[in-house]
């Protein structure tokens, strides 16, 4: 077993399961603190019901992508500890930043949000609502510098064969993690803004299909309520039909900002790693035209058995430079430079092993990136379509009664998620064989990259990461069935479940809670 390949897989399984969890911490998470904030403005109850209930959604994922993440942190000693000794110089500034900075002010407010119902002032609580959420947009930051980091080394030195840190301003302004660090957040608000269409659909169509609320016969709603179910009363229906739209709204912004900045970090991709991008179009030859369809057999890497079937002219110019009629360099030209930078072979050098001498593939898996690339945007489009749809079938105030629409809109919060991981996918893949990119622009450092094959721990077995491999899997399906079944159980039972006051007013089995709602806890589950 090639521990190299297993730890890869690992690597890959693990963060691709941790980041379901982290786009809908940073998407939801601004949403609803901005519910709180109009509960405290206008003291409207539906503000404060739509807090509960979205922020124990919002807490079950935060607790969840916690123990998830917790995961990676071990892998990076034990499966890959040659890379860990290559980039801890400069992964140790970020990294303590999202720590000790970051992720202490989110935990810390967080859990000051959750026990400070009823006890804290309303302005002070919804402070540290609001500062929580700051930490989780400032703590992807410092992941995110991190990451770009990995993509385009910049302020460093080599010294003695490692890159030591020199000018952290540069690490922390570097553009590659400027623009992929706004792609990012865009593409959690998308995800949030997805959760927030889906589920309340499905409360909006539960209401019609109980005969709660009714259509006139201009189609407007009628908003009813039924008393011997708890919490199913007008305010509910404002509850809902108003998460809805904001999050149709938020959906179709944040899908505009994932094109704005896609479009910015396409253009930097096209610059700073031009082989992931020509791999990403198929594209061998150089040229100008933007491939739609290319087809090829299973696991081509010879640009002679990949063909386009459709292609429009100019369009990979203008993601390239803005323009249509610059020639973007293929795979084809591309290698040979490679080649002639990096070498052919991988170094006789003890840290590769067995791989010691081996050719070098500069060509990443063009069936990964070309389709990952595509499957990004295709979701992205899928998920903004479906906002604009939900507010023009909205616009009178209910759903369709239609069950094959409800399931198409529960279905649709999977689309922004599926973007967010082929787009990581995509860009993780497209940078192999390096673990660590070379800087090719002006200005890059000679010498400050890292082949893949060089990165894995040289005193681990591949049966020993597979044997950590395997408890891993167990680990995460155990917490993936008690996610599900905890978010299943409080979709189900709407606002009621957050906030049992409604379903008892003034009366609670535990003596210990106060009877002032403002006094509960929105975690219940938790402690």
């Amino acid at each position: 077993m090639d521990p190299l390949e297993i730890a890869r897989w690992q690597f890959g399984i693990t963060t691709v399961y941790h980041f379901v969890m982290v786009p809908l911490t940073l998407g939801l998470g601004p949403l609803v603190a901005i519910m709180q904030t109009m509960w405290v403005r206008t003291a409207n109850e539906k503000y404060l019901r739509m807090t509960k209930f979205w922020g124990k959604l919002y807490l079950i994922n935060f607790i969840i992508g916690v123990a998830t993440g917790l995961v990676q942190e071990f892998q990076f000693g034990m499966a890959w500890s040659e890379y860990s000794r290559f980039v801890g110089d400069v992964f140790g500034a970020p990294l303590a930043m999202e720590g000790l900075l970051a992720f202490f002010f989110e935990s810390t407010f967080l859990g000051l949000w959750i026990f400070g119902w009823g006890r804290l002032p309303k302005k002070v609580h919804l402070a540290a609502l609001w500062i929580a959420v700051a930490g989780s947009i400032a703590s992807a930051f410092f992941i995110i510098v991190a990451n770009s980091w990995m993509q385009h080394p910049v302020g460093v030195e080599l010294i003695d064969g490692r890159p030591v840190m020199t000018d952290i301003w540069a690490v922390l302004t570097n553009n590659t993690a400027l623009t992929a660090y706004s792609h990012t957040i865009m593409g959690a608000l998308a995800v949030g803004a997805g959760f927030l269409v889906g589920i309340s659909w499905y409360q909006l169509w539960q209401r019609r299909r109980d005969g709660i609320d009714t259509v006139d016969a201009r189609g407007r709603v009628v908003v009813g309520e039924r008393l011997d179910i708890p919490g199913r009363d007008r305010v509910d229906h404002s509850v809902w039909i108003r998460s809805l739209r904001i999050g149709a709204v938020v959906a179709i912004i944040g899908f505009g900002g994932v094109a704005l900045t896609g479009d910015l970090q396409a253009k930097l991709m096209f610059e700073q790693q031009p082989l992931k991008m020509a791999a990403a179009e198929a594209a061998c030859q150089d040229g100008t035209s933007f491939s739609v369809l290319s087809i090829g057999n299973l696991g081509a890497q010879n640009c002679n058995e990949v063909a386009g079937i459709i292609e429009i002219p100019g369009i990979l110019s203008f993601l390239a430079h803005g323009d249509f009629t610059t020639e973007i360099k293929g795979v084809n030209t591309l290698i040979p430079e490679y080649q002639a930078l990096y070498g052919t072979n991988l170094p006789d050098n003890p840290l590769y092993g067995e791989r010691a001498g081996q050719e070098i593939n500069y060509l990443p898996i063009m069936e990964v990136t070309y389709w990952g690339f595509r499957l990004m945007i295709g979701f992205g489009m899928l998920a903004a379509g479906f906002a604009v749809l939900t507010l023009w079938l909205t616009r009178k105030g209910t759903v369709p009664r239609s069950k094959l629409m409800m399931w198409t809109a529960l279905t649709s919060i999977m689309a922004p998620f599926a973007a967010n991981i082929a787009g990581w996918v995509f860009t993780e893949m497209g940078r192999q064989p390096f673990v660590v990119a070379p800087n090719p622009t002006p200005g890059g450092v000679d010498g400050v990259f890292m082949f893949t094959a060089a990165a894995v721990s040289p005193g681990v077995t591949g049966e020993e990461i597979v044997f950590s491999l395997a408890a891993f899997a167990v680990v995460y399906a155990v917490i993936l069935v008690f996610e599900l079944k905890l978010l299943v159980k409080y979709v189900r039972g709407g606002v009621a479940s957050a906030m049992p006051e409604l379903a008892h007013p003034g009366h609670d089995d535990d003596p210990d809670k106060p009877d002032d709602p403002d006094k509960r806890d929105v975690l219940a589950f938790a402690y």
